[in-house]
Parts: structure tokens; C-alpha cells; sequence
């Protein structure tokens, strides 16, 4: 069983699409994981059935039990990120600014505070539309930690692969460099790397290339709307040429991306030309990538 964990190092590159469109390529044989659960969008390509939810409770938040507080205010004196106010003798505590340090649980001289794991979100294990298993979440809005909510997501996502003997997971992880996509990495087998001609693209996936051979995980790349700027595409090819990055695909700009997202449906599923060939092929390296990877070890 493989693991295959989708990347870009910023937003807009056509991470998502192309995950998502290698996920119905692959058909029974894999399992996916939406590891972007700050900003879970998979859902909408996928059509899973959410049937089986179930809650993530993570992290630390105050909490005042009223009856026993005395009105005291050294908890709202002592806490330095403005969580507690108080109304009409009442102290109440703002679970978005609390960073649940408990300096006011050690403070509070009637031993009136507590500090409880707050429900954060949502995991969900899906059938989507080619049969095969997602195992998806939400992360509450403000909410923390998606760190540990990936990590389960890709922990859960692993076991039913282990136990069903599937033969890829496809991880969607999150943009950027921050702690959702070192939880992403950990334990991969192979990375794709998506970006664009672009100076932000360009940059990010310098910065995003740098945290992954970190993790000495062998690692391909997708250029995506290659033709915006041939420019940057020559620098981009460049660099992947001098790090020993696998170019696996050139994607044009093409606003059939928009057109399939429109209607619920990956690439692959909404056109029927160079474009579906060329995605399709790109899963092809990969695989054969993966195969490469067994016989060097």
C-alpha cells in the first residue's frame, strides 16, 4: 500500500482538482484522505455520503462554572489574550480568543474554572462516487489543532487501506508549510508537488520543496497553467531539473477546470479531450514512479 500525498505551496494552484481526479482514476483500488480540513473541498468533486460522522474534541478551553465563581476578577486581570469579560456580575469566558492556558484555573481562588477539550470539528468516513472509501473533516471555524485532525484523518484513512488491501491513499493536504501539511507528510511514500508559472507559485514551491526533502520523500511535480508565463515555467523546470524533482505533468490554463467544478465533476469526468489525456498520464508517472521506488529498494 502506497500513500501518495497531493501538495502546493499556496492556494489556487489546482491541487484539489487534480487530486480529486486521480481518486476517480484509481477508482476501488485507493482510499482518499482530504488532509485540507481548514478548508475541506474535496466533498464537491467527490460526492461522498458522509454516513458515518463522528466528532473531534482536541485542545484545552476555561471554563466557568457560575455557581461556585465569587466575582472576583482575577481570572479576566491575569489573562493576557482578553478571553474573559464580565456582564452583570457574570464572567464569561470568549472560546474563540481563549488559548486554554489554565493561568486562570490557577489563579481563581474558589477553584470555579476548568479547563475542558472542546468539540473542534467533524471526521467522516464516505463511499463517494466510484465506491471507494474518503475519510474527510470540518474544522470548526477558529477552531485549532487541524494538526491532529489530519493526523487522524490519515491514521484512519491508512487502517481501512490496511484492512480492505487497497492498493493506494491519496492524501489532499493543505497549501502552504504549517503544521496540517507536516501532519500531511508524515509516513507518505510519494509527494506531488502542484504549482504554477507564477512569482508566488514559483516561490512557494521552493519553500514548500524545502520542508518535504526534510522528510527525504522521493517527490514529483505537476507544472499547472503552464502558459501563463513560459518564463517562470523555463525557471520552474530548471529548478526541478537541478533538485531531481520528476516533472510528471505540463498542464495548460483552461477554463473547462471551472466548468467541471460547476457541475460536481472532476476533470477527468467532464471532458473528454488533451486535457483528460494529459491528466491521465500524469497518474500513469505516478504509478510508475511508485513502481520505480520498489525496485530501488
Amino acid at each position: 500500500m502506497k500513500e501518495i500525498v497531493i501538495i502546493s505551496g499556496k492556494g489556487g494552484t489546482g491541487k484539489t482538482s487534480l487530486a480529486a481526479s486521480f481518486a476517480y482514476l484509481g477508482g476501488k483500488d485507493v482510499v482518499v484522505a482530504d488532509c485540507d480540513v481548514d478548508a475541506a473541498d474535496m466533498h464537491l468533486l467527490l460526492e461522498p455520503d458522509f454516513k458515518f460522522p463522528e466528532d473531534f474534541f482536541s485542545g484545552e478551553l476555561a471554563y466557568i462554572e457560575q455557581d461556585r465563581c465569587i466575582q472576583c476578577g482575577k481570572c479576566e486581570d491575569v489573562c493576557r489574550f482578553d478571553a474573559i469579560t464580565h456582564n452583570n456580575l457574570k464572567f464569561i469566558v470568549d472560546l474563540i480568543s481563549c488559548e486554554g492556558c489554565g493561568y486562570c484555573a490557577r489563579v481563581c481562588p474558589a477553584n470555579a474554572i476548568i479547563n475542558i477539550k472542546p468539540n473542534v470539528g467533524k471526521w467522516y468516513i464516505s463511499t463517494i462516487k466510484t465506491g471507494s472509501i474518503m475519510v474527510h473533516a470540518r474544522l470548526g471555524i477558529g477552531a485549532g489543532n487541524s494538526g491532529k485532525l489530519v493526523a487522524k484523518v490519515k491514521n484512519k484513512a491508512k487502517e481501512i487501506a490496511e484492512d480492505e488491501f487497497k492498493e493506494f491513499i491519496i492524501v489532499d493536504g493543505s497549501p502552504g508549510i504549517g503544521c496540517p501539511v507536516v501532519s500531511s507528510l508524515s509516513g507518505a511514500s510519494f509527494v506531488v508537488l502542484v504549482t504554477e508559472p507564477s512569482v508566488s507559485g514559483f516561490h512557494d514551491l521552493k519553500r514548500v520543496y524545502e520542508l518535504v526533502h526534510k522528510f527525504k520523500i522521493r517527490t514529483a511535480c505537476i507544472i499547472n497553467k503552464v502558459d501563463l508565463n513560459f518564463s517562470i515555467t523555463a525557471e520552474i523546470e530548471e529548478f526541478l531539473e537541478e533538485e531531481k524533482i520528476l516533472l510528471i505533468g505540463k498542464l495548460p490554463y483552461n477554463e473547462d477546470f471551472t466548468a467541471a467544478m460547476t457541475y460536481g465533476q472532476t476533470i477527468v469526468e467532464y471532458s473528454n479531450g488533451y486535457l483528460r489525456d494529459l491528466v491521465v498520464n500524469s497518474w500513469e508517472k505516478i504509478k510508475q514512479a511508485l513502481i520505480n521506488i520498489k525496485y530501488l529498494k
